[in-house]
């Protein structure tokens, strides 16, 4: 029989033509290759996680259905977590997730019809982008500084764009590894609040942090009028097979992510937000914490080293303070395309173009992201020798 595509005899909703395969689940199936060198991914360390109780996966009675917004004692044990870092939200306003890709579809289908004007960081989470155009966002990008967003652009477009929603990641961004200054999340606040426009705010790599010397204030924190999303996930902390995540709104906006919920996602599993409701309420989160970032600490500064002798004279970067990726730009002439992936990958190294995390794929083919998190010192080494080789030889 054959699988070739042929013409449907039945109609598809048109948002399907806008449709993308996502650039890094793809690679992921490459990458898994023998003798594959992947900086291609996010994927965490799995040494370096906490051990999770397995009783609690064996308790009975977390095997029946269970509420749509998640289990009392996780949504408390989130608004305390929440608490701590600066944004205060009660256990009612928070949602349990099945990771925060959920949230960002949840917020896409209470924002955006088709041409709706959504604005995002340039460059900005590749997942993301693939939600918002599918629900058929019209996407502008605001510049991305060292410190965060050039806040006079972002103005301008909150002015002559009037989006919907602004969707922000201010610690450790995806792909760029940018954490905002208390200064530029102070900005935004205020500009948010002067044109009053929603902020989806997207926080995976917060407790990856590795060297900061500020507080990192959530900006949903600092918002006195404009409505807010707060996504968070544990998949980079603990284990991210879990797909555990949560969602914290203001309470204008909460009822209608619960009935988003409902209609999306009978309940998230119960037996992984009891694991993380015991992690969060117990005493080791300094512990587990300090030895995850101390291992990322070296595999970190094991990538900067080897950069430096390999990428030193052909790309520009900025030591990323935490998160999981390196974001550099080529000198030159020099891209990396998906042609330039193809031929990497045909000898072996993995790595993400850059041009898949902006909505014009043309701004990004001078850049590309690198995961430091699963490879030795001695893949390092190799596999970035043959990517500067790849590059310099094209």
């Amino acid at each position: 029989m054959s699988l070739a595509p042929t013409q449907p005899e039945f109609e598809l909703a048109h948002r399907t033509a806008r449709l993308k395969s996502s650039l890094v689940r793809d690679i992921l199936a490459a990458a898994a290759q023998p003798g594959m060198i992947s900086f291609a991914g996010g994927l965490p360390a799995a040494d370096l996680m906490p051990t999770l109780p397995l009783e609690v996966f064996a308790n009975s009675a977390l095997h029946q259905y269970g509420t749509s917004e998640g289990e009392p004692a996780y949504r408390s044990a989130v608004a305390e977590w929440i608490g701590s870092m600066g944004l205060e939200v009660s256990a009612e306003q928070v949602l349990a997730l099945s990771g925060s890709q959920q949230g960002l579809d949840f917020a896409a289908k209470l924002f955006i019809d088709e041409g709706s004007p959504v604005l995002v960081e340039g460059p900005t989470y590749v997942a993301a982008l693939q939600v918002f155009e599918l629900f058929g966002a019209d996407i502008a990008s605001v510049p991305l500084g060292a410190e965060g967003p050039d806040l006079a652009a972002f103005e301008a477009l909150l002015a002559t764009r009037k989006p919907r929603c602004v969707y922000l990641i201010p610690c450790f961004q995806n792909p760029s590894g940018t954490c905002y200054s208390p200064a530029a999340r102070t900005g935004i606040a205020e500009l948010l609040d002067r044109y009053n426009v929603p902020l989806i705010e997207d926080e995976p790599y917060r407790s990856v942090a590795l060297d900061v010397d500020h507080p990192m204030t959530p900006i949903c924190a600092l918002l006195k009028r404009a409505p807010w999303i707060y996504l968070g996930s544990f998949s980079k902390i603990l284990w991210p097979g879990l797909r555990i995540a949560y969602l914290a709104a203001h309470p204008a906006l909460l009822p209608h992510l619960v009935r988003l919920k409902q209609a999306a996602d009978l309940h998230t599993q119960r037996p992984g937000q009891a694991a993380v409701a015991h992690w969060l309420a117990g005493g080791t989160q300094a512990s587990d914490l300090g030895k995850l970032c101390s291992g990322y600490r070296l595999r970190r500064d094991a990538m900067q080293a080897a950069l430096a002798r390999h990428f030193g004279d052909i790309a520009d970067w900025q030591t990323p303070r935490g998160g999981l990726f390196f974001w550099l730009r080529l000198r030159g002439e020099l891209s990396a395309t998906r042609a330039m992936l193809d031929k990497a990958l045909a000898q072996g190294v993995a790595f993400m173009p850059g041009e898949a995390f902006f909505p014009d794929p043309q701004q990004g083919r001078q850049y590309l992201r690198l995961n430091y998190s699963r490879s030795t010192p001695e893949e390092m080494e190799r596999g970035l020798a043959t990517l500067a080789g790849c590059i310099r030889g094209a």
